[in-house]
């Protein structure tokens, strides 16, 4: 049976320098995703990558006094370096200084150009290097008497240059019909709304889409002295990762992939992604994606995270005190759907105590430990089931189906929580059936093996679910039940295998208590 392609992006990281852990924050969101899918028995192609071009990169590295494609490689580093720490597993990860990428672009810009998209004329306005955007008088705020962009608030510049610009208003109404007819496009609605009321209805201004005064980026091959604005560069990353060729020719993976199933983006581009990145496509004769997800911020307790506050936190940083998958559990349980998140250190370690090293960490460490010491670690069922056992067996399948309606609607915390209910089940499950009293009746020795078997299922079935979100910690509770984990299309059709299989006979602690007053005070100390 062939399987059903899905594509997943994140928005590609701009490589000025090291990723914090909100920028990071969506790439270990489109992972779980992206895993659950495969799970599920998608056929999925996750891309994730760079965007290497721009003025700001040009100042940076001639302020570090290297060139510019030197600083990136760098930066680039770095930020796979973040990804991999916290066990990102994407399939591709683009540069936009790809050679590949770079011949597209180029392409794109002159099929648009001579197709009447693309005019000539000159730009006067205001440009924030930081964002890489372009504001007109009446957009730019004022803030103690200096112009800043609306978007970041940092202070504007006077720009006045030659420039190529796209007609934005021709596909205007085609994509507001576009947004009527695909009400799932832009999600959540409240994004929806925003773009119609802020941009679409006020009318779209033409789009500066080239640049003259720094040489940073990709020249446009017949008119040289410019270079294509970052944004028509960045954005089409997503179709020439997967072998898009303006010319006609693309690949068959192309073919296969596109339209993307899912744009994973933070909400400050979604205006980029869901009405210049749409045009484009309309301009280029192809589908749109099926699905644009603007997320909200995660922040740190105090606000927005940012370099000059001094308050930023990296992957790193937290992975080297907490481990990978308890900063992936954190960020993906503690972002809600539509609102910001918050994370501090203190709320990192109650999380880690309470809900990873109490629920779930004990809940495994007393299952093995009772295996152990009542069957010498062997899981069997005697078939000494009661009623207690049908509502255990109920609430997994509830589970499952809960934890599946969640991630379709790309609710991740809500799946997350699911799962979490279900190993409260299971601690709850030994509570009712109190298999250290049934260990003192000889006659009830069948029925103890069952209730430690019914254990071993529930948690092998919340062990499953949870590995696309914490892909270590799942393997070590399969590897401690000696159980093999499953996929989630199996759990549907035939559930878990734990009968006539043996726990280990050297349990380890999944996650330790954390002394929040030590290590906070060696925090403050570092």
């Amino acid at each position: 049976m062939t399987k059903t392609p899905y594509y997943i992006t994140t928005a590609i990281a701009y490589a000025s320098g090291k990723p914090h852990i909100g920028n990071c924050y969506e790439i270990v969101m489109a992972d779980a995703i992206a895993r659950y899918k495969r799970s599920q028995g998608f056929d999925v192609f996750f891309q994730t990558g760079s965007d290497e071009h721009g003025q700001k990169i040009e100042e940076k590295a001639k302020a570090a006094g290297v060139t510019p494609k030197e600083y990136v490689d760098k930066t680039v580093a770095m930020i796979k370096e973040q990804f991999d720490l916290l066990g990102v597993s994407y399939d591709k990860f683009i540069r936009t200084t790809d050679a590949d990428h770079e011949k597209q672009i180029q392409k794109i810009f002159r099929k648009m150009y001579e197709k009447g998209d693309i005019y000539k004329g000159n730009y006067e306005g205001w440009y924030c290097v930081p964002d890489e955007s372009f504001f007109t008088d009446s957009q730019i705020v004022e803030k103690d008497g200096v112009k800043v962009c609306p978007d970041c608030g940092r202070p504007v510049e006077k720009a006045k240059e030659e420039a190529y610009f796209f007609k934005m208003s021709k596909y205007a109404d085609r994509l507001m019909k576009y947004y009527d007819e695909h009400p799932e496009f832009i999600q959540p609605v409240s994004r929806k709304n925003e773009m119609v009321n802020n941009f679409l209805k006020p009318g779209l201004q033409d789009l500066c889409v080239s640049r003259t005064s720094f040489k940073w980026g990709i020249p446009v091959d017949f008119d040289p002295a410019h270079v294509t604005y970052v944004w028509l560069d960045a954005l089409s990353n997503y179709i020439t990762g997967i072998g898009y060729d303006a010319d006609g020719n693309s690949s068959e993976q192309y073919k296969k992939y596109w339209p993307a199933d899912l744009h994973l983006i933070g909400k400050d581009i979604i205006r980029f992604h869901t009405i210049y990145w749409p045009i484009f496509l309309m301009s280029l004769e192809q589908p749109l994606p099926k699905k644009v997800f603007g997320h909200p911020w995660l922040l740190q307790g105090d606000g927005k995270m940012s370099k000059s506050k001094g308050n930023v936190l990296y992957a790193d940083m937290l992975v080297n005190v907490f481990g990978a998958d308890a900063v992936r559990y954190f960020v993906l349980h503690e972002m809600p759907y539509e609102n910001d998140g918050v994370i501090t250190w203190e709320l990192m370690i109650e999380r880690v105590n309470s809900d990873l090293a109490n629920t779930l960490g004990n809940l495994v460490n007393r299952t093995v430990a009772m295996s152990n010491k009542y069957f010498g670690g062997a899981i069997k069922d005697t078939g000494a089931a009661q009623d207690i056992d049908g509502e255990l067996e109920a609430a997994l399948k509830e589970t499952v189906n809960g934890a599946n309606k969640a991630m379709d609607e790309l609710r991740v915390a809500d799946a997350l929580t699911e799962i979490f209910n279900l190993f409260k089940r299971c601690n709850k499950y030994i509570d009712e059936t109190m298999p250290w009293a049934l260990a003192k009746d000889e006659s009830q020795k069948d029925r103890l093996s069952t209730v430690l078997f019914y254990l071993a299922k529930g948690i092998m079935t919340g062990a499953s679910l949870l590995y696309p979100f914490m892909p270590q910690t799942a393997e070590k509770i399969a590897s401690q039940l000696g159980c093999e984990l499953v996929t989630i299309e199996e759990l549907e059709k035939t559930g878990v295998t734990v009968s006539g299989k043996k726990v280990t006979d050297s349990p380890e602690i999944l996650f330790a208590r954390i002394d929040a007053e030590k290590l906070l005070k060696e925090l403050e100390d570092k």
